[in-house]
């Protein structure tokens, strides 16, 4: 076994790390977008399948086409924060396993067919590498906020007019307002939510 992270790393990741309601209007590098890429596509998909596709919505008029699909109580922190991703997923993303899973071969034909299951682990594998996604940037030092309060229809329509990709959530990146912050919410013990069988 490994040793564990040292509590720094634990801290950044996890325990002191907030959810941010409002942002610095400062902007972010492509280059650490790109970094932040590199490090979350390792977070491990079933089959590999890697189903998310990102849009980072940075310019002006890039949010000018996504606030008006926000909820009026997220347009501001969509507003200011350095960057939205639209974290979404690709309806046909079995087309690349192939490439991705090789050890099985008939993976792409298999999900193919049965568009319910393709449905399903993309929209459950996509949903891991969002929340990947928002790790790896607490770890390169950024802020999130994740966001569901949105239109999907408008957001897909806008940004995936062609159907093969669908929004899952938003997440704000950026550097944080700490004046933003609200109390954090309490959590739920191991004996609430867990048992050892």
């Amino acid at each position: 076994m490994r040793p564990p992270l040292d509590d720094t790393a634990l801290d950044v990741a996890f325990r002191e790390a907030r959810t941010h309601y409002g942002f610095r209007n400062e902007p972010i590098d492509e280059a650490l977008l790109r970094r932040l890429y590199d490090l979350l596509k390792w977070g491990p998909t079933s089959m590999n399948c890697q189903p998310s596709r990102y849009v980072f919505v940075t310019s002006v008029e890039a949010k000018s086409r996504l606030l008006p699909a926000l909820s009026e109580a997220n347009r501001d922190k969509a507003y200011q924060a350095g960057t939205t991703v639209i974290v979404a997923t690709d309806t046909r993303f079995h087309e690349h396993l192939p490439t991705l899973f090789p050890s099985s071969p008939n993976a792409r034909e298999r999900f193919g067919a049965n568009p319910e299951t393709a449905s399903e682990t993309a929209w459950r594998n996509g949903t891991l590498q969002g929340a990947y996604l928002m790790i790896a940037a607490r770890m390169l030092g950024l802020d999130v906020g994740p966001m569901s309060g949105f239109d999907n229809a408008m957001v897909d329509a806008e940004f995936f007019p062609d159907g093969r990709y669908r929004s899952n959530f938003l997440v704000n990146l950026g550097i944080g307002d700490p004046e933003s912050l609200r109390p954090r919410g309490p959590r739920l013990t191991f004996d609430e939510v867990a048992e050892v069988v």
